[in-house]
């Protein structure tokens, strides 16, 4: 999976599909154009005084480890990928306890044309070409994702702690092989309460959880080459190419 994914609902709805009891402040708005970093809507459970509580909270996209030295390795971690996740030292313990839904429109792929740049610092080199991918019945991917809290030593209150996420990932299936190699895995709502669950501790059930969305259940289409600054947002960064060429 590469680094741009799409999440445009309405808190509102999220409230209802994930029957959220609670909501935080700092929601971001509607954002076609993730990028590393970004605040993402995060769906996720915390346990206190022996209640838990389903929470919609915005997570910077990029998990950053609680032992980690700054804030910056999150931009690497913007995804954990399933055959280590359960072992490798930044994940393992979030995938223990501290997993999470993000739900989103779809994500962009970049794939290599056999066309190539005649000018500029990247002349000579394949042209890529972005698609959208995303589910073709038109309902919201919900990806499997993990969360962490780091401590800013030189902050203190609630302004020291920094909150991440990071979407675990496998091999893509084969109609989606062509333009990338890696897709979001996913998790099906009649496995959401177990996923959410902090109790829930074990590694083999968590992974059992896991789930990969068939080839025939997905859409890709090319869009817009818009998409590649991130400075550019809005739904036509997903409109169909054609479509978007014919306005």
């Amino acid at each position: 999976m590469c680094g741009r994914y799409a999440s445009s609902a309405d808190p509102d709805l999220l409230v209802e599909e994930f029957e959220i009891d609670e909501v935080d402040d700092g929601l971001p708005e509607s954002n076609w154009n993730i990028a590393p970093t970004d605040p993402v809507p995060a769906v996720l459970e915390r346990a206190a005084d022996d209640q838990v509580t389903r929470k919609l909270r915005p997570l910077r996209w990029g998990l950053v480890p609680s032992w980690a030295k700054d804030k910056s390795i999150g931009a690497r971690m913007i995804n954990s990928r399933l055959e280590t996740v359960a072992e490798k030292p930044a994940f393992r313990k979030a995938f223990r306890s501290r997993r999470c839904l993000l739900p989103a429109d779809g994500y962009f792929e970049w794939y290599e044309t056999e066309r190539t740049h005649t000018s500029g610092r990247n002349a000579g080199k394949p042209i890529k070409q972005p698609f959208f991918i995303h589910r073709a019945d038109g309902g919201r991917l919900v990806m499997a994702g993990l969360y962490e809290f780091w401590k800013d030593p030189k902050l203190d209150g609630d302004e020291a702690w920094w909150l991440s996420c990071s979407v675990i990932t496998t091999t893509a299936t084969d109609a989606l092989g062509h333009i990338h190699d890696r897709m979001p895995m996913v998790i099906q709502q009649e496995a959401w309460d177990s996923w959410l669950d902090p109790s829930l501790t074990d590694a083999d059930a968590a992974l059992d959880l896991l789930a990969v969305t068939e080839a025939d259940q997905l859409q890709a289409y090319a869009v817009s080459t818009e998409v590649n600054s991130v400075r550019n947002n809005g739904p036509q960064l997903v409109r169909p190419l054609a479509e978007s060429e014919g306005r």
